[in-house]
Order: C-alpha cells, then sequence, then structure tokens
C-alpha cells in the first residue's frame, strides 16, 4: 500500500499525459519479445524437421520449405521494425512526461513562498529538478514495461508448452512466475538501503561540490578549505561504497537469471525426452519446445536493472509526488478605491510555523503618487511588507488593498541567457525597439551599442559580465518594462558606489512620476526622495513623518550616509 501511495501520482501524470503512447511501447515491446522467441523456437522446428525430412526422398519433396521460410522472414522483419518502434515510442513518451512533469514542478515551485524556501537551499532545488526526476524514468523504462513484457511472455510461453502438454504448460508458467519475478523482487529488497544510501550521497556530493566552487574564497578565508575538500571526498567515498554494494547485488541478479534459466532448460530437456519417447510429440517440436524454453526467462532480465534501483525510484517518487498537484492560484486582491494606491488595516503576516509574526497589527494607507520610505532595523519588517504588497506573501490577518505592482529586489537575478532574454521575463511581449528605449532611460545604451552582439550578447551565470552597477541598471530597465502604477523597491542601491548610486536614483526619480512608490531602505540618498518616511519596529510602525517636519529630518539624519 505505501508503495502504491508512493507511486500513485507519479503514474496518474504519466497516464493522464501520454497514455496512448506509453501502451503503445509496452505493446511494441512485448511484440518484440515474442517474435524473437518465436522466431528462435521456428526456426528450430524448421531446421529439426528438414533435417528429418530430409533423411529421404519421399518426405524431402513432400516437405513444404516455403511457408516456414516465410514465417521466418516475417517474424525477423516484424521483431526488427517492433525494435525500433518500442525504442522511439518508449523513450519519446519518457522524456515527454518528464520534461511535463519538471515543468509542472517548476511552476508549482515557483509560487511566492514555495520559492522563498527553495532559494535557501537551492543545491536540493538543482537535485529535486535533475536526479529525482531523472529517476523516474526507471519506473516506466525499467520497470513497468520490463513486467508486463515478462508477464505476457509468460502467458504466452506457458500456452505454446501447454499445447505440448497441459502440465508442462503449467510448470513451465509457475516457474517463470516464481522465479523470474522472485529474483528482482529479493534483489528489490537488499538492494533498498544501499539504492537509498546512493541517492542520499549523491545529493550530499553534488551539494558538498557546489559549495566548494561557489563559496571557496569565503572557504579560504575561513580556513574552511581543506575542510570543504575532505567533506566532498567522504561523499564521494560513500557514493563508491553503495555503489560496490549495488554492483554485487546486480551481480547475484545475473547469477541467478542464469541458474533459474539452466534448471527451467535442463527440466524442459528431460520433459520432451519422455513426450518424444512415449510418441506424444516429435523431434522437430521437441526443439521448439527447447528453444522457447531458453528464451523464456530472457525479458524477466530486464527487471535486473530496475529492481536494484527500486528504492531510489521510490524515494524520488515519495518526494516528487506531493509536489506535482497544481496549486491553487494565489487570491486576487481587492482593488482600492479612489485615489488610494495601498490601504492595509490590522494586518499580520507570519512565515511558515514561525512562534512570532513578522508584520502585527500593521495600518498604512498610501495615495497614489506618493512616495514612502520604510526604515529601521534589520528584522523590523521592512522586505515583509514589500513581500506582502507584491503579493509573494499573503496576510494570517487584516485587510489587504493594492494597486498592482513591481518589486525591485535588493539582489539583482540575472540568468545566463541573452540581453534580451533577461528584458523579456519583464514583457515577453516587447519589441527591440521598447528594449533599447528603456536600455537607453537605465543608461546602458551606449554601452549595448558597443557590443558587436547587442541585445543578443550573451550574460555569464548571475549576469557575469557586468558591473554592479550595470547589472543594476539593467534591473532597472526590466523594472520600467512592467509599467506597473506602484513601484516596490528594497534597497535599490545597496551595494554600488556612490556615484553610480545616484545616478540610478536619479533615473528611478525621473520615471517614478504619476507613481506610488515604497522603498525599503536604511541609506540616506534612497530616503531622501520619498514624501513619507515610516519607522517599523518589530513589525509594527512606530513613527510616521512627513517632508518638512522635524521628525522627518530627525528619521533621515539617523539613516546611514552615502
Amino acid at each position: 500500500m505505501a508503495l502504491w501511495n508512493a507511486f500513485r501520482p507519479i503514474m496518474a501524470l504519466f497516464l493522464n499525459q501520454r497514455r496512448n503512447t506509453l501502451l503503445a511501447g509496452i505493446l511494441l515491446a512485448t511484440t518484440t519479445v515474442l517474435a524473437g522467441i518465436a522466431l528462435l523456437g521456428l526456426s528450430g522446428w524448421f531446421i529439426t524437421a528438414t533435417a528429418i525430412a530430409g533423411l529421404s526422398s519421399a518426405t524431402a519433396f513432400a516437405f513444404d520449405v516455403f511457408a516456414p521460410a516465410a514465417a521466418i522472414r516475417f517474424l525477423a522483419l516484424a521483431r526488427t521494425a517492433a525494435r525500433y518502434g518500442e525504442r522511439l515510442t518508449t523513450h519519446d513518451a519518457t522524456l515527454r512526461v518528464l520534461a511535463g512533469l519538471r515543468e509542472q514542478i517548476f511552476r508549482n515551485w515557483a509560487q511566492p513562498q514555495a520559492a522563498r524556501v527553495l532559494l535557501k537551499r537551492p543545491a536540493r532545488l538543482l537535485f529535486r529538478l535533475t536526479a529525482d526526476i531523472d529517476a523516474l524514468d526507471s519506473l516506466y523504462l525499467r520497470i513497468l514495461v520490463p513486467a508486463s513484457v515478462a508477464l505476457c511472455t509468460a502467458v504466452a510461453v506457458t500456452v505454446a508448452l501447454g499445447l505440448m502438454h497441459p502440465l508442462l504448460g503449467f510448470a513451465t508458467g509457475l516457474w517463470l512466475v516464481l522465479a523470474g519475478l522472485g529474483i528482482p523482487l529479493l534483489a528489490a529488497h537488499f538492494s533498498k538501503r544501499p539504492s537509498r544510501r546512493r541517492f542520499h550521497s549523491l545529493e550530499g556530493l553534488r551539494s558538498r561540490t557546489i559549495d566548494l566552487v561557489a563559496g571557496q574564497t569565503d572557504l579560504a578565508m575561513t580556513g574552511r578549505l581543506v575542510a570543504q575538500r575532505e567533506a566532498v571526498m567522504a561523499a564521494d567515498g560513500r557514493l563508491s561504497g553503495a555503489d560496490d554494494v549495488l554492483n554485487r547485488i546486480e551481480m547475484f541478479v545475473t547469477a541467478g537469471f542464469g541458474a533459474a534459466s539452466a534448471i527451467l532448460l535442463g527440466g524442459i530437456l528431460l520433459v520432451v525426452t519422455a513426450l518424444g519417447d512415449a510418441g506424444v510429440i516429435g523431434g522437430p517440436v521437441a526443439a521448439l519446445g527447447l528453444l522457447i524454453a531458453l528464451a523464456a526467462l530472457e525479458p524477466f532480465t530486464g527487471l535486473r536493472r530496475g529492481a536494484v534501483e527500486l528504492g531510489r525510484t521510490i524515494l524520488a517518487a515519495r518526494r516528487i509526488g506531493p509536489n506535482i498537484s497544481p496549486l491553487p492560484s494565489p487570491a486576487s486582491r481587492t482593488m482600492p478605491r479612489g485615489d488610494i494606491a495601498v490601504n492595509l488595516e490590522d494586518v499580520s503576516v507570519r512565515y511558515g510555523e514561525s512562534p512570532l509574526p513578522s508584520l502585527r497589527d500593521l495600518s498604512l494607507s498610501l495615495v497614489r503618487g506618493e512616495r514612502i520610505a520604510l526604515v529601521g532595523a534589520s528584522g523590523a519588517g521592512k522586505s515583509t511588507l514589500l513581500a506582502l504588497l507584491a503579493q509573494e506573501i499573503e496576510a494570517e490577518a487584516g485587510r489587504v488593498e493594492c494597486l498592482p505592482a513591481t518589486l525591485l529586489t535588493q539582489k539583482t537575478e540575472l540568468f545566463q541567457d541573452s540581453l534580451r532574454d533577461n528584458l523579456l521575463l519583464a514583457d515577453p511581449n516587447s519589441d527591440d525597439e521598447r528594449l533599447l528605449e528603456v536600455l537607453a532611460i537605465a543608461g546602458l545604451e551606449e554601452f549595448v551599442a558597443a557590443l558587436s552582439a547587442g541585445l543578443d550578447t550573451k550574460l555569464g551565470e548571475g549576469g557575469f559580465g557586468l558591473s554592479g552597477g550595470q547589472a543594476r541598471r539593467l534591473a532597472l530597465a526590466r523594472l520600467l518594462l512592467r509599467n506597473t502604477p506602484l513601484w516596490l523597491l528594497d534597497e535599490p542601491t545597496e551595494g554600488l558606489d556612490g556615484e553610480t548610486a545616484r545616478d540610478v536614483l536619479q533615473r528611478l526619480s525621473a520615471q517614478m512620476r504619476g507613481r506610488s512608490v515604497v522603498i525599503a531602505t536604511h541609506i540616506r540618498r534612497e530616503a531622501i526622495i520619498a514624501d513619507r518616511l515610516l519607522v517599523l519596529e518589530r513589525g509594527r510602525v512606530v513613527c510616521t513623518a512627513r517632508r518638512a517636519e522635524r521628525e522627518f529630518d530627525a528619521a533621515l539624519a539617523a539613516l546611514r550616509p552615502d
């Protein structure tokens, strides 16, 4: 039951997306195997019958060689065509299902709160999107297809040998099921722990390697570089140990199938000899039975790798399963009335299971075109308030009314892609003329004009190739493309030198006309462009000051200078 519960959502996804293709793949795989067994058995029968017929001229001339030869050629062509179709169908279906699975999981993880949690452990996010999903290809290619083919083969072999003698068919079918399924089940049982251990070791190895490569400067400065390298080697050692155990199990499985096949072949040989002596069957039919028995267990060996990797597949299914159901869309916000841009009444916000709310009974009103700056110590709730207005989190209590907003985060998120595609994230319908327009407003016109590839210039990972100021200007251009009536700016010039910061703020200010703006900051140069300052402390507004008031100047003076 636990196994079915783990695989049920994955199976439902497989069947909903590619039901006909997946079933066609199983049918073609079964056809391939049965055609191969029939080809082997018929060839043995034909050779034996031809040899016997050639003992006398009367039977030689009477023997029909054309029908069996045509059947053999047909089976050979059918097996080749079915094998090609099976490979094409099963792999195409699997890759398409896994692609759809990745898309669904990514969409679910892109939900605001889920994304915020996963960004704390990016290595786990990467592992889920790659290794966990890749492990699920075993479910179809190495478990479902081989098991279906093996069972169909067992039925066909039972019927074929049962026509020679009912007890022979029954005994053979029973042995195929007991040995053919028993050996993989034993392998799955003994490989469950090492398979999971290998999976966890691989995840740890990747995570530690990413930390080593991405954080080598910090590790060297803190004297932890050697320790991190040893941690990577230890994870690699655990991975190698798990691989050794799994390889030994797979070796024993191969030996077990060899022994089971030998026992089956020996038993069939004794039985067909006895049936031949009794005159029940002839020599050609005996050869047919022997060769069918020789190939009967081969389809079950296809379960070998799937059985060894079953523990890994189950673990991946349990991790992925809860994340593939489409999440409900965030509830639409109530639009404020009149000239109000933001209206919050007694709002409380809590992250996850945190015992204390990040915002408590907070009320705030912002008119259209007004600019406010949120100031306060780290942890006061500034970024939480911006996330609430951007609909990245939902309020636990209270009333939230807000115009459509765009959030400029403190960290500029750029992707290893072209300048054009990094901008089109904000507005996929923008043409090059519009992109060049916002780049000019952001102060990147000359920079882009000097690039040989222009908008097609590729950026490195995280925007590598751009300076901090250029990256921030690119983020500003993306903000302009959104063209929403409310801007949410989280420390927009943090990390920039004074000259660059002032230029970015000047360009931002020039585009703020007619827009409402909320700035979270602790820097004087950012807060000074606001019409009103709100001082936050422990999730509450403890002070409000408007421009030209003494409290406004006092709050500015308390902020960090340029």
